[in-house]
């Protein structure tokens, strides 16, 4: 009897083992492939990424599922570290078109660096070469976040491998998250990060921006690894 209680305890040791090493190799894969991107992407900054990342999964069900415009696009500017400025000039700090059309919708988290390149190369096709948003990400990111600053750049280009976008491109950075409203009926969105996982969903009420804008901002990520939550978010709520 003892001999096989001493067996059965020594395979649970060893299933707890290989566990144990199973699950650091994959963090081990996934730290290797998140350093890579970072060199690939060396305008982020990563550490104010990370922390805009854990604000937007922390967000409640109330938070996303409230009053678009007094609940839930406030609690996603707070999200990206983005101050909900409303009055302010175009080009000194407003946020009011954050989240709120189809096209600004990354959060975008960059280094000081890099935050005054302009697209002067025209490297990202569609948009201006003297998109100067520099004074802006100044004024509106909120510093508690760390180092650099927030801007919710467009998403315009996003569904080219690789990325096309302002955030990967003028400003050689990842997104901290993307938020894509869900098809077919586009009344609810998911934030996705910068390799498409999901990291939270909302379905808010209100006055939310118009049916074209939110279909359209589907439309820009079709075909990419930022449509696939949202795709899943309505296969799941069919059945």
């Amino acid at each position: 009897m003892q001999k096989g209680t001493s067996a059965t305890s020594r395979r649970l040791a060893l299933c707890f083992l290989v566990g144990i090493l199973l699950a650091m190799a994959s963090r081990a894969t996934a730290l290797a492939a998140n350093a890579t991107s970072n060199k690939l992407y060396p305008g982020t900054a990563v550490a104010r990424m990370e922390a805009i990342r854990k604000r937007a999964r922390s967000l409640s069900k109330a938070d996303l599922s409230g009053d678009w415009d007094s609940t839930t696009r406030p609690k996603l500017l707070w999200a990206a570290g983005l101050k909900d400025l409303r009055t302010a000039a175009p080009g000194a700090g407003y946020t009011g078109h954050s989240f709120n059309d189809w096209n600004h919708v990354d959060a975008t988290a960059m280094l000081a660096s890099v935050q005054a390149e302009t697209n002067a190369n025209g490297a990202v096709p569609g948009i201006s070469r003297s998109n100067n948003l520099h004074s802006g990400i100044i004024i509106a990111s909120d510093p508690e976040l760390g180092e650099g600053g927030t801007w919710s750049t467009c998403q315009l280009g996003c569904n080219r491998d690789p990325p096309m976008d302002v955030a990967h491109v003028q400003f050689q950075s990842r997104i901290a998250f993307k938020l894509v409203w869900c098809p077919p009926t586009f009344t609810e969105f998911v934030l996705v990060d910068d390799d498409g996982a999901l990291l939270n969903r909302g379905k808010p009420t209100g006055a939310l921006p118009s049916k074209a804008e939110r279909s359209r901002n589907f439309q820009a990520v079709q075909g990419s690894k930022y449509a696939a939550a949202a795709a899943m978010q309505q296969q799941s709520e069919d059945l």
